[in-house]
C-alpha cells in the first residue's frame, strides 16, 4: 500500500535540465516520429495491466524496440494507469498504479480510494519462427506490494490474421488452480503460495513467492478484421476473482472475456471489452517510438565551400558559433596545422559542427595549411582533438554539394586523438562570455501518491556568470504562480533524519525561492584525470560544499569517480537561512559501458544524506535518437527505518530537445518516476557531474554520425 509520494524536484542521478515533464509529454505527442502503425496492429496491443497482452492475460509478444506505451483502463472496481517501455528487443518493463475504487487508503484515513503500485517485466526466451511460437517468461507486480503478483510462461503464434496465445500462470494469474504446482516434487514449499509477499512493508522483490502455488491455464486469440483499424479479442482467464487483494472478491460468471481494439491514429488506440461475464472494460493507449524520435530541421545551411574570406579571425569565430554551433576559445596556427579550441553548443553530433566549421576555415586559412584540428572542451576541460585532412575534406564537401559525397573515400581522412595542448601562433583569442540568463515557465508535478495529482506552475529565472573558462556562478530562482500543494500530506514510518520527506514544507512555505546559487570550478589534472569543486546553495533542500574526482581514459568504456560533500539542511523558505541538521555524504562510482544492447551501468557506493550506507545501481540505454531510458535502485543499511518498500527505486527518461524542435540543440530534458519519497537512500542533487561534462571523451557513434559532416 502506498504511503507517500514521488518527490517534486528530486530527480534521478545523471540529471539533465530541460523541459518540464508535462511539456515533454506534450512535445513527444506532437513529434512526427511516433511508433507508426502500432495502434491496431495484430498482437501489439497493451493489456489492461499494461505491457503487450490481450486484456487480463499477457502474451509472449513484445513491442518494437524503443517503444514507450502509456495506457489507462477501467474494469470496476479497478482503474489502472500504466507506463511501459521496450528498452531492448527481448525485455519489456514498466510500472503501474491501480486505484481500487471500493477500498479506502487506510494510512490517510480520509476516505480516499486505495492506490497500489506495481512493477512488471517480461523476457523473450524464444523468437517466433515458421514452425515455433514466440516464448516469453513474465513477472507481474514483482516489485511492489505484490497484491496482484503473478508469474507466467506464455507462447504466441501467428497464423494469417489470427494471433494465438497459450500460457501457464501462477499467483494472481493462476487462481483458477487448473494444475498443481509442477515444482512441488522439488520442495513442498512450492505447493503453497504466501498470501503476502514482497517484504513486510511491500516494495521488495517478491522472490519468496515466485512460481509457488497452483497454476492455471490462460490464453486467447486476436483477429485482425478486414477493416484494418479494428482488432477483435477473445481470452480465457487464469484468475477466478475469489481471492482478490484486500478481501475484495468479485463475482465471475465466465472465464471467457471478449474485447476489441480500435486504432484512431497510428499511435492512439481505444479498447473495450466484456469481462468476468458481467463487467464492462474501457481503456485507451498511446504509443511513442522513443528510438525513432526526430524532427525535420530548419537550421541555417552550411557555408559554401568556396565562400570569400572574412575580414578578420574574430569574424571567423563569430561565424563558427552562428553556423557551426561551436563557442570558440582560440584559433591558432602551428606550421601546417590550424587548431580551433571550442565548446560544442548546437549540434548533437560533432561531425556536423566539424563539417560546417571546415568550410568556414577553408575560406580563411592560408594555402599552406593542410590540416584542420578541432580541440573540443567543456567548461574548460580538454576532452579530445578531431583531425581532418584539408584536401580530402574540400574534395568531399564539393562533391556533397553535388550530392555525390558517397563516391569519395573521405571517411578515412579524419582521425581522433586524446587532445593536445595550446600551441602555435594565436590568430584569435576570444573574450570570455561572462553573463547569460533565461526566464521561462516551469511545471513540477507528481502523480501516484495518496494525495492524487499535485502540481506547481512557476516562473523560473536561470542565470550564469563565468569568471573564466573553468569557473562560473550559477543561480535559479523560482516563483510559484499556481499550485494545489495544500493537498500534500506527509504519511510515513521512519526514524531516519527527515532529509527528503520535508518536501511538502519546502514547496508550500514560500512562493519565491532560491533553488540554486553556487560557484563551480573545474580542473584538468593531466592525462585522464578531471576534478571539480563547488559550494553554495546546492539544491532546494541543502547548502554546502563538495568536490568530485573522475578518471576517464580516452575512448574507454570504463570510468571511475568519487565525490565528497559536507551539507547542511536549508530553511523551508528557500532563502539563505539554514536548519540544524548537517552531514557528510559521498560516493565512489564506476561507469561501465557494458557492450550489451548499448547499456550503461553505473554503480555507486557510499554514505547517503540520512547517514545510511549502501549502494545504488543505475542501468540505462541510449538509442540512436538520443533518448536514454534508465532504471535505478538503492539499497542501504537503514533496515526497518528505511520505510515502506525497504529500498529506493525509480525509472527515468532523458530526451534531446533536438528531437522535438526544428532547430538543433544539445540541451536535454528529463522525466522521472519515483514511487515514494523516502529518507533512506537519499542522494545530494548535484547540479553538475563530471561524467556528463566529459561525455565527448567517448567516441562511440562518431563514425555512424560522420555523414552529418555534410549537413
Amino acid at each position: 500500500m502506498s504511503r507517500t509520494k514521488a518527490p517534486f524536484g528530486v530527480r534521478p542521478q545523471n540529471r539533465l535540465k530541460g523541459l518540464t515533464p508535462c511539456a515533454l509529454l506534450l512535445a513527444t505527442a506532437a513529434a512526427p516520429a511516433s511508433a507508426a502503425g502500432l495502434a491496431g496492429e495484430l498482437g501489439a496491443g497493451q493489456g489492461d495491466f499494461g505491457g503487450v497482452g490481450i486484456m487480463q492475460t499477457p502474451t509472449a509478444r513484445m513491442a518494437p524496440e524503443g517503444t514507450m506505451s502509456v495506457s489507462w483502463s477501467r474494469t470496476q472496481p479497478y482503474r489502472r494507469y500504466n507506463v511501459f517501455f521496450q528498452p531492448t528487443a527481448w525485455f519489456e518493463g514498466g510500472f503501474r498504479y491501480v486505484e481500487v475504487e471500493n477500498r479506502e487508503f487506510a494510512a490517510a484515513g480520509d476516505g480516499r480510494p486505495n492506490l497500489d503500485k506495481g512493477f512488471d517485466m517480461k523476457l523473450r526466451l524464444l523468437q517466433e519462427t515458421r514452425y515455433w511460437p514466440q516464448l516469453a517468461l513474465g513477472f507481474r507486480d514483482v516489485g511492489g506490494t505484490t497484491l496482484f503478483g503473478g508469474e507466467y510462461l506464455a507462447a504466441s503464434k501467428r497464423w494469417y490474421d489470427l494471433d494465438f496465445t497459450l500460457g501457464l500462470g501462477w499467483g494472481y494469474l493462476g487462481n483458477q488452480s487448473d494444475v498443481s504446482s509442477p515444482f512441488g516434487w522439488v520442495a513442498g514449499r512450492f505447493d503453497e503460495r504466501p498470501r503476502r509477499a514482497g517484504g513486510d512493508q511491500g516494495g521488495e522483490f517478491a522472490l519468496d513467492a515466485l512460481f509457488r502455488g497452483p497454476m492455471a491455464l490462460f490464453g486467447g486469440v486476436e483477429w485482425q478484421t478486414p477493416w484494418q483499424p479494428l482488432v477483435l479479442q477473445l481470452e480465457v482467464e487464469g484468475n477466478d476473482y475469489a481471492s482478490e487483494p484486500q478481501s475484495n472478491d468479485q463475482e465471475q460468471d465466465s472465464r471467457v472475456n471478449l474485447g476489441a481494439r480500435l486504432a484512431l491514429t497510428d499511435n492512439l488506440e481505444l479498447h473495450a471489452g466484456w469481462q468476468r461475464g458481467n463487467t464492462a472494460m474501457a481503456g485507451v493507449t498511446y504509443n511513442i517510438d522513443l528510438a525513432g524520435l526526430r524532427q525535420v530541421k530548419n537550421d541555417p545551411p552550411p557555408m559554401p565551400i568556396d565562400a570569400p574570406p572574412r575580414e578578420s579571425w574574430a569574424e571567423v569565430a563569430d561565424a563558427l558559433e552562428q553556423n557551426a554551433g561551436m563557442r570558440v576559445a582560440s584559433i591558432r596556427q602551428e606550421g601546417r596545422d590550424l587548431r580551433v579550441t571550442a565548446e560544442p553548443l548546437t549540434f548533437r553530433h560533432l561531425p556536423q559542427s566539424e563539417g560546417r566549421a571546415g568550410r568556414i576555415l577553408h575560406a580563411q586559412a592560408d594555402p599552406e595549411v593542410d590540416t584542420f584540428r578541432f580541440r573540443w572542451q567543456e567548461r574548460g576541460l580538454p576532452l579530445r582533438e578531431d583531425v581532418h585532412d584539408r584536401e580530402a575534406f574540400v574534395a568531399a564537401a564539393r562533391s556533397a554539394e553535388n550530392e555525390m559525397a558517397h563516391r569519395h573515400g573521405v571517411y578515412a581522412q579524419a582521425r581522433l586523438e586524446p587532445g593536445g595542448g595550446e600551441r602555435g601562433e594565436a590568430l584569435h583569442i576570444a573574450d570570455p562570455r561572462r553573463f547569460e540568463w533565461g526566464l521561462g515557465p516551469r511545471l513540477d508535478q507528481n502523480f501516484g501518491g495518496p494525495d492524487g495529482y499535485l502540481y506547481r506552475v512557476m516562473a523560473a529565472l536561470d542565470a550564469e556568470y563565468r569568471t573564466d573558462a573553468n569557473g562560473w556562478f550559477s543561480a535559479e530562482i523560482t516563483a510559484t504562480l499556481l499550485d494545489n500543494l495544500d493537498n500534500y500530506e506527509y504519511i510515513a514510518d521512519s526514524d531516519l533524519p527527515r532529509v527528503r520527506t520535508f518536501i511538502g514544507d519546502y514547496l508550500s512555505e514560500s512562493r519565491v525561492g532560491i533553488e540554486n546559487l553556487q560557484y563551480t570550478r573545474t580542473a584538468h589534472l593531466g592525462g585522464s584525470w578531471y576534478a571539480m569543486g563547488y559550494g553554495g546553495l546546492l539544491e532546494m533542500m541543502f547548502a554546502g560544499a563538495g568536490g568530485e574526482l573522475l578518471y576517464r581514459p580516452f575512448d574507454s568504456p570504463i570510468a571511475l569517480g568519487a565525490d565528497l560533500n559536507w551539507v547542511r539542511q536549508r530553511d523551508f523558505n528557500q532563502g539563505f537561512d539554514l536548519r540544524d541538521y548537517d552531514t557528510w555524504t559521498g560516493h565512489l562510482s564506476a561507469y561501465v559501458e557494458t557492450g550489451i544492447e548499448d547499456v550503461l551501468a553505473k554503480v555507486s557506493a557510499g554514505r547517503y544524506l540520512a547517514g545510511d550506507y549502501g549502494a545504488t545501481l543505475d542501468l540505462s540505454r541510449e538509442f540512436d535518437s538520443g533518448v536514454r531510458i534508465g532504471a535505478w535502485g538503492t539499497w542501504t543499511d537503514a533496515g526497518d527505518d528505511f520505510g515502506e518498500g525497504g529500498f529506493d527505486k525509480g525509472l527515468y527518461l532523458t530526451m534531446p530537445l533536438d528531437a522535438f524542435f526544428t532547430r538543433s540543440s544539445r540541451d536535454r530534458a528529463d522525466i522521472a518516476w519515483q514511487p515514494l519519497t523516502r529518507d533512506g537512500g537519499a542522494r545530494l542533487e548535484r547540479q553538475y557531474e563530471l561524467y556528463d561534462l566529459t561525455q565527448e571523451r567517448r567516441l562511440d557513434g562518431y563514425w555512424e554520425a560522420y555523414p552529418r559532416t555534410w549537413d
